[in-house]
């Protein structure tokens, strides 16, 4: 009798003596946020799959694309899959053992690279599917933190703001650009104001990407006011000698807005239902 065929023929009393013995240890950080139901019902999901991948091909498995995808969307670490596969080849190797009755060197290694053949490639499958799920949900996360990160908010036709919030970096800088740019030309914006109130520093290098984006803006057409310049911001410019002339700057957000209305030749009535909208957006972004 093969091997596989001994574990598959006392499934029952496999999976119970690795659900008994299995030492989720990679689980331990997360025992205070998952209930030990939960832990049972993963575990015993994970029994059933390693003995379905016995009677099928791992590599066609569908069901362990499955699996693997929940456990990251659980965010449970790939050490539970890991882990759990090596503790189920060591009750596999013990199991076979004493079912057969031998213990020579040479019969352990025989049953050990028996069992390693079918539970490596299922590690494989498992190991592979779980790091392309979590590189696709860092992939999602990290647009979805950019897209934050510099938004470009149409207040009404031809006026868009940008708040920005945090350190920027050289990165951030080149991503602020693009979506500056992207945003300038989809929405047909004809000004753009640039919020620096939740920026805590700026600096000669913040200040140089901030130009070079106001340039950029100038030369698809638009108009780029720069918002948000708290006393001590304007200090810090005027120290370091950093030339900030060749376009506007405002105080508040409320009196770039104002520039403008009347850069566009645009005006909104205190009746109108717009404005408040308008206002409402306008004191939103100033609280962030």
């Amino acid at each position: 009798m093969e091997f596989k065929e001994i574990v598959l023929e006392h499934s029952d009393t496999v999976v119970e003596r690795w659900l008994n013995q299995l030492d989720n240890g990679a689980l331990n950080e997360y025992s205070s946020t998952i209930s030990h139901e939960m832990i049972e019902q993963i575990n015993r999901e994970f029994a059933d799959l390693i003995i379905l991948s016995l009677k099928s091909d791992a590599k066609n498995l569908k069901e362990l694309d499955e699996f693997a995808e929940k456990i990251v969307n659980l965010g449970w670490p790939f050490g539970y899959i890991t882990e759990g596969l090596q503790q189920f080849r060591s009750i596999s190797i013990r199991f076979i053992l004493e079912k057969t009755n031998k213990e020579s060197k040479s019969f352990f290694i025989e049953v050990m690279d028996g069992v390693n053949k079918w539970i490596d490639p299922l590690k494989v499958r498992l190991l592979n599917e779980y790091s392309s799920n979590w590189n696709n949900i860092i992939s999602l996360q990290k647009m979805a933190l950019e897209e934050l990160s510099a938004p470009l908010i149409p207040v009404m036709d031809e006026i868009t703001i940008m708040p920005l919030v945090g350190m920027i970096d050289t990165d951030r800088a080149k991503m602020i650009m693009e979506n500056l740019l992207n945003g300038v030309v989809k929405q047909r914006t004809d000004v753009v104001l640039i919020d620096i109130t939740g920026v805590p520093v700026v600096d000669t290098m913040v200040a140089h990407h901030i130009i070079q984006a106001a340039e950029a803006v100038r030369l698809l057409g638009a108009t780029c006011i720069l918002v948000g310049i708290r006393p001590e911001i304007a200090q810090t410019i005027v120290n370091l000698g950093i030339d900030l002339s060749q376009f506007q700057t405002k105080s508040s957000l409320q009196k770039g807005f104002q520039t403008a209305l009347q850069i566009t030749g645009k005006s909104i009535h205190s009746d109108n239902q717009e404005q408040e909208d308008i206002e409402a957006i306008i004191g939103a972004i100033e609280k962030e």
